[in-house]
């Protein structure tokens, strides 16, 4: 017998395979009944590089101290330990952003932000930009959002500006450096966002996960950005910076200067926390913290740095065979235009079926991800050179 209730309808409206499900489906069958291949996955963005070492250490002191009564922790804050919040208060320090401890909410993932910041906001017009990463798609569909989607093109270098979007109250979602495209706003294009956000009352929604891959003279924060307080939330992870694919750390920033009339955006967030989350463990905290130390900040770049040697190479096979593409120079991820004019899951089960190789079909990111696909740099070296061969092997001109 069937239940009698009613169910949110809105969950009808999503696409009914998850983007990296289908990508998982497809492999498996593939390797079933191709035991022999091996294949390389530059497919999902998971990380390969075991956690810096001041993490290890951190997690280890943190777990002996959860064995002892004496320093035994129970429930953590739902907002973070305040030793965990100053030392990301600290971090912005280093891009010149001043910010206050009490602005920052530490979570179990930036992909947990993203999807949830649509709870304590209203029935507004969403602004998206495509290709781009899925959550912010999915999460306002599900709560019936009208969305207006923003295309990304070569024309714009896959960085869409307001242009002649009405000015009216929005809520925008950005990612820089983009994912999955790699690209990265500058200091004027961001202005500009900021600009048309204060000018018609609108919310940025700013991803910033993959600030540490920046490389070139381009905010790592938008808060770099004058007029950013009263129009925009950051939202940054662990997850690739310090190898937290696993760990699960990440934060988000409301300052206090953000609000809707007499309401402050903190204070909604603060509530939906303390009722939906019962905060990251303690353990997982101090490994984030010793990973902001001067220590743990050089061990992370040598891990960013591996994965961009791995791009480099990624790049220059891309080069090599004459594919199109973008990214891989302060971004993980490279965005190559699928060749012989191949559509982006044709292109999937060519990659596979020739040269046992997966990546990501930009279809999967939005509409104008069609035609193109997505390769990222966070496979081990080994696997990344026997790619990168594979690549010459099947489209090299040499």
């Amino acid at each position: 017998m069937s239940l009698n209730i009613k169910l949110n309808e809105n969950f009808f409206n999503v696409k009914k395979s998850y983007l990296f499900s289908e990508i998982a489906k497809r492999v498996k069958e593939y390797s079933e009944k191709n035991p022999e291949k091996k294949i390389i996955r530059l497919g999902i963005g998971d990380v390969t590089l075991p956690l810096p070492r001041v993490a290890v250490t951190a997690l280890k002191k943190a777990a002996d101290e959860m064995g002892s009564a004496a320093t035994f922790r129970g429930y953590a804050p739902e907002y973070g330990y305040d030793f965990l919040r100053e030392k990301i208060a600290d971090y912005y320090k280093r891009f010149s952003v001043s910010r206050n401890s009490e602005e920052i909410f530490v979570s179990d993932g930036a992909k947990s932000d993203v999807g949830n910041i649509v709870d304590i906001l209203g029935d507004n017009e969403i602004l998206i930009p495509d290709p781009v990463y899925p959550v912010y798609l999915d999460s306002n569909v599900m709560s019936g959002r009208k969305i207006s989607l923003l295309k990304g093109t070569r024309e714009n270098g896959f960085l869409p500006m307001p242009g002649s979007t009405e000015k009216k109250p929005y809520v925008i979602y950005l990612c820089s450096p983009n994912n999955p495209t790699g690209a990265v706003y500058s200091r004027e294009q961001l202005k500009a966002w900021v600009d048309f956000a204060n000018e018609a009352g609108s919310l940025i929604i700013f991803d910033s996960a993959y600030e540490a891959f920046i490389s070139g003279d381009y905010p790592h924060s938008i808060y770099e950005i004058d007029g950013t307080d009263s129009c925009a939330v950051e939202i940054c992870s662990f997850s690739k910076t310090a190898g937290f694919t696993g760990t699960r750390c990440a934060w988000s920033v409301f300052p206090d200067k953000l609000t809707v009339g007499d309401t402050k955006l903190s204070a909604l967030w603060s509530r939906r926390q303390a009722t939906k989350f019962n905060g990251v463990p303690y353990v997982v905290q101090r490994a984030a913290e010793a990973v902001l130390t001067d220590e743990g900040i050089k061990e992370c770049k040598a891990l960013v740095e591996y994965y961009m040697e791995n791009a480099r190479i990624i790049a220059a096979a891309l080069k090599n065979s004459e594919i199109e593409f973008v990214g891989g120079e302060n971004s993980p991820y490279l965005w190559l235009k699928c060749p012989k004019n191949m559509g982006s899951w044709e292109f999937f089960d060519y990659l596979l079926e020739s040269a046992q190789l997966v990546g990501t079909p930009g279809a999967g990111f939005g509409e104008a991800g069609e035609g193109y696909f997505r390769l990222t740099s966070f496979g081990s070296r080994e696997n990344t050179l026997e790619a990168a061969k594979r690549i010459d092997a099947l489209f090299g001109k040499n």
